[in-house]
């Protein structure tokens, strides 16, 4: 939820008297009322005019208000704070003007479910935030200890980051993206309300071997020239384990192979797809020189002989 700065929504002074802000309503009402202006938003704009000027015009309210404010900015995330109201009497009873029909939640909040008498029920917004987890736990499943952050309003009205640190089982088969429900785990209610839920957004940390795709994975396996030429069985690492994987005779480097459902587990699993890489035997000395040397010999080949062929 976000504070409202009901006096910069009527461009007046925090030290605005009555009249002023009687001024400053119906002067901004005749330009953003529905009625007149068709431009869009004007509705919602002219429903914030209504709220601030209900707020402001009311002197109980506007003093528990400027009670609230005082360490709070327009935009930034608010949460009032315990015992916010405490010595503040409201005039009127349980209920009344606080139906939410017409006001923000920052509104309800103040002067809705939380003020005068028994307070309405609802429930507890919901939180979101994003985990980085390993690769590996999508396919084995985890429980991984967790540290949130949120900022949040202390006593005094100023601006703090509560830490929390939760227990999370990620299951098997999770893809990047998907998200795991807490239940319970958002803001708490109001009244009686239930709390709201806090949603974990699932992202796989960096890996040095595979590249992650929806529940597809690559990887780029490096081959020795002869291997790629004549052919040979591999074994290429899977987050399961080694697998066993022929390479074509004939093969390139940027060949692509797959091997089926050795990716991400699922009701579908993904594929591997592994992009051969040709790795040259270093000319480190005389013998290794030697054997390039008869090799350019024996296969008399010139790669560039078809070069732009195809152009």
């Amino acid at each position: 939820m976000e504070f409202k700065d009901y006096y910069q929504v009527l461009g007046v002074e925090r030290t605005a008297s009555e009249g002023d802000i009687k001024k400053a309503f119906r002067r901004l009402a005749r330009k953003h009322h529905p009625d007149i202006n068709k431009e869009a938003g004007a509705a919602e704009r002219m429903q914030a005019l209504n709220e601030a000027h209900e707020v402001l015009r009311d002197p109980e309210k506007r003093a528990a208000y400027d009670r609230v404010g005082q360490a709070a900015q327009a935009g930034q995330p608010f949460q009032p704070p315990p015992g916010w109201d405490a010595g503040f009497e409201f005039s009127g009873g349980p209920g009344e003007a606080g139906d939410g029909a017409d006001h923000s939640a920052f509104f309800e909040a103040l002067f809705g479910a939380a003020r005068r008498g028994a307070p309405r029920a609802r429930r507890g917004q919901d939180h979101h935030a994003k985990i980085v987890v390993p690769l590996e736990d999508a396919f084995r499943g985890a429980t991984r200890e967790l540290t949130l952050h949120s900022p949040e309003l202390d006593a005094s009205g100023q601006m703090v980051l509560k830490e929390r640190r939760l227990q999370v089982a990620i299951p098997k088969g999770i893809r990047a993206g998907q998200q795991i429900r807490l239940a319970g785990q958002g803001s708490v209610g109001l009244g009686e309300g239930p709390p709201g839920d806090l949603y974990l957004e699932i992202e796989f940390a960096p890996h040095a071997q595979w590249r992650v795709d929806g529940r597809d994975l690559h990887f780029t396996l490096r081959v020795a020239p002869w291997e790629a030429a004549l052919g040979a069985a591999v074994n290429v690492p899977t987050p399961d384990g080694l697998v066993e994987m022929n390479v074509p005779p004939g093969s390139q480097t940027g060949r692509r192979l797959r091997l089926r459902g050795r990716g991400i587990p699922g009701t579908t699993p993904g594929d591997l797809y592994v992009v051969l890489e040709l790795v040259l035997p270093p000319a480190k000395d005389e013998k290794a020189r030697a054997a390039y040397r008869q090799m350019a010999i024996d296969l008399a080949f010139d790669p560039r002989a078809t070069q732009g062929a195809d152009a």
